[in-house]
């Protein structure tokens, strides 16, 4: 399986949408600095994630959620109650 997933930073007001095939090690990463895009953000919290079967699924979703109209429907559903 493959994972879009949905972080939420515990200390600011960041939010990051992400792919991964190990959604546990990818949030490790993510909470010890080991990405650069968002190590200056850390802890996280994973507030929701999208599992498919392939990794070009993934990743289609990913630059989705990251366009404008995709953005909006994130905003709305995904983040709107934290």
């Amino acid at each position: 399986m493959f994972y879009v997933y949905f972080l939420k930073s515990k200390n600011h007001d960041f939010h990051y949408i992400g792919s991964t095939s190990n959604l546990n090690i990818r949030f490790m990463e993510h909470n010890n600095g080991k990405s650069q895009s968002t190590k200056h953000y850390a802890p996280f919290e994973l507030i929701s994630y999208i599992a498919v079967r392939t990794r070009h699924h993934a990743n289609e979703l990913e630059r989705y959620f990251k366009t404008g109209s995709g953005t909006a429907i994130v905003k709305k559903r995904i983040f709107n109650d934290h």
